[in-house]
């Protein structure tokens, strides 16, 4: 049995730290792997609050890497000893959405987390499910073969994890959605975290521009740090908009998560702008945009699941930009805590004080 933080219903606030849980055996397909780093992202957060939907009892954390431990009979490519990244969203190979390149919209194998209890409690039947099925809040989990990316064994397991959400949903909005060429202007709604990560994409792709905009200013030195060029509240907006972009900016990316941020983001775009939304904003919230505007000045609006990426492919890439050097990961990473800390941790990111707090497993 090992160490796991399980939420039992929607609205608590603390998670309930267990060292009963055990994750299911391996199906001939499946990879069992020891948890040695996992993230607190905020739709961890957003699942204890329902704005993401979740089969509870559910272990949370979806961000994580570490080292295989079993495999199934089936199994190719991977052995026992692997260090591995954690991908949420393993693609099935075969349906339409593989078959078209865009594996990051495979539902099936998130589907089934729905679905299928991934842990056991003490010797019960497995009753207890995993957030994405994945479930990475505890110190081993069992998932399917393309769950995993291998990575090379001198990756720091703290910074392969963030490889597993954070840094590919914001880089591959910039790389993969928008596609960004160098010149372009930029602006970006939302300092947090994964803000941060298209900061440095839109840093690394070439802007000439890069707006950081965020309610909270003591988030702007960090901005600037990581690549923004300028900052700006939402107080002075309008008049840092006329100075830098009066036409308009060429992306802009909503990392908010409210649908307020993404009509601010629509007004910053420039006429044949687009808006890259990558926050994901509750259910309930509707966002209100001029038609007319929206044809005659040729906008665009598009949705950025998992930055489009296809990990296989991306982390590779993510791992080069770090060895260069042009890829910081060592500065987003806020805290390293141990597993008792992670209820503190939950509370920080929800008063909006880290950028990303790392659990490191014994």
């Amino acid at each position: 049995m090992a160490r796991a933080a399980v939420l039992h219903a929607v609205g608590d606030k603390t998670l309930d730290l267990r060292d009963d849980i055990t994750p299911i055996d391996p199906g001939p397909d499946d990879v069992r792997v020891r948890i040695r780093a996992t993230g607190v992202c905020h739709s961890d957060l957003s699942v204890m609050t329902g704005v993401l939907p979740a089969t509870l009892p559910a272990v949370l954390g979806h961000e994580g890497a570490g080292e295989v431990v079993a495999v199934g009979d089936r199994v190719t490519g991977i052995r026992p000893g692997d260090h591995v990244v954690i991908n949420w969203t393993p693609n099935c190979g075969v349906c339409g959405y593989c078959d078209s390149g865009r594996p990051y919209l495979c539902t099936v194998f998130v589907g089934r987390a729905f679905r299928d209890a991934k842990f056991r409690q003490g010797d019960a039947d497995p009753g207890v499910y995993a957030m994405a099925g994945c479930g990475t809040f505890a110190e081993e989990i069992t998932v399917p073969r393309l769950g995993v990316i291998k990575i090379a064994d001198d990756v720091p397991f703290e910074y392969a994890a963030l490889l597993g959400c954070g840094l590919p949903t914001g880089l591959g909005a910039v790389f993969n959605t928008a596609a960004l060429r160098p010149g372009a202007t930029v602006a970006v709604v939302g300092a947090g975290g994964v803000g941060l990560s298209v900061i440095q994409g839109a840093r690394i792709a070439g802007a000439s521009t890069i707006l950081a905009v965020d309610p909270n200013t003591a988030k702007h030195p960090t901005a600037l740090d990581f690549g923004a060029t300028h900052t700006a509240t939402l107080d002075d907006l309008a008049d840092v908009k006329a100075e830098l972009a009066p036409r308009g900016f060429d992306h802009v990316f909503e990392v908010v998560g409210r649908a307020a941020a993404i009509e601010t983001a629509y007004g910053l775009a420039g006429r044949g702008g687009e808006v890259i939304v990558v926050g994901v904003a509750p259910g309930s919230e509707k966002v209100t945009l001029n038609p007319f505007q929206l044809v005659f000045d040729g906008k665009t609006v598009k949705g950025s699941l998992y930055g489009e990426c296809d990990l296989v492919r991306d982390v590779p890439r993510f791992v080069n930009l770090w060895r260069a050097g042009r890829l910081d990961i060592e500065r987003l990473i806020t805290r390293r805590i141990r597993f008792e800390e992670l209820n503190d941790a939950i509370a920080t990111l929800e008063r909006g004080e880290a950028i990303r707090q790392v659990v490191l497993f014994d």
